[in-house]
């Protein structure tokens, strides 16, 4: 299927490994011009280098998206260079443990405000057709990981739908996708099948019924029909991909 995604600019953070790095080579296959933004500088240009080979430009864009001047600096360049945002992605993951203040305010500034503060950024940007999809977890949806990756993945649900609403008249569409389980090099399942390979696998057995982790590019090529004008009457939705691993009906 054609996503006639071909010269839509698309901005993904946390695109350096993983899900957000996956999302930047679909993309770029499909023809977009990539911007991919993320703290580690070498794995970014490895990401970018990889997604220009697709044919298209990709710009690797070093930031901490915890701060505020980093968001801003990336939105202003890539409107310098193109001219214009038709896509925002969002995967932004880390997992600090426990319920202590500590904790929950760096799950606040790390999980939710980089991805509401980057799509506040762009929507001036944007016009009818834009998509902006942020990643959130199926434990945004039900119990499973840290309480703090728990409540931010939950807001940024909420905060999509919302947000949703409100451009929809401008034709502007904001989903999040809730993945389920997903290994992949230097990702925190990944590392975990390498210390203990048969935990793991039993994790998978008494947890995920179609008896494996899932992938990054699994993940991403949904993320990319998102993006698209096939999915144009798609918006506030949440789109769980989890190999039937969740257990909410909702």
């Amino acid at each position: 299927m054609d996503l006639r995604l071909n010269g839509k600019v698309a901005i993904v953070a946390g695109a350096s490994r993983g899900i957000g790095r996956a999302t930047a080579l679909v993309l770029a296959s499909e023809g977009a011009p990539v911007v991919l933004a993320a703290r580690g500088e070498d794995a970014l240009r490895a990401a970018a280098d990889e997604a220009a080979k697709c044919g298209t430009q990709a710009i690797a864009m070093p930031a901490d998206l915890t701060k505020v001047e980093d968001c801003d600096r990336l939105v202003s360049a890539t409107i310098e260079r193109f001219g214009r945002i038709d896509i925002l992605v969002t995967s932004i993951h880390a997992s600090p443990r426990g319920f202590e203040d500590d904790a929950l305010r760096e799950s606040f500034d790390v999980l939710l405000m980089p991805a509401v503060r980057l799509a506040n950024l762009v929507l001036p940007h944007m016009r009818e057709g834009s998509s902006i999809v942020h990643l959130s977890s199926i434990y945004g949806k039900e119990t499973g990981g840290q309480p703090g990756y728990n409540a931010m993945k939950a807001a940024l649900i909420s905060h999509a739908k919302s947000m949703a609403l409100d451009v929809a008249q401008r034709g502007i569409r904001v989903n999040t996708i809730a993945p389920g389980s997903v290994s992949s090099p230097g990702g925190s399942w990944w590392k975990r099948q390498q210390e203990d390979p048969e935990g793991m696998a039993r994790f998978v057995e008494q947890n995920i019924p179609m008896g494996r982790f899932g992938t990054a590019e699994e993940i991403a090529n949904v993320v990319a029909f998102l993006c698209s004008e096939r999915a144009s009457w798609v918006t506030g939705a949440t789109i769980v991909v989890d190999g039937g691993q969740s257990h909410s009906n909702a």
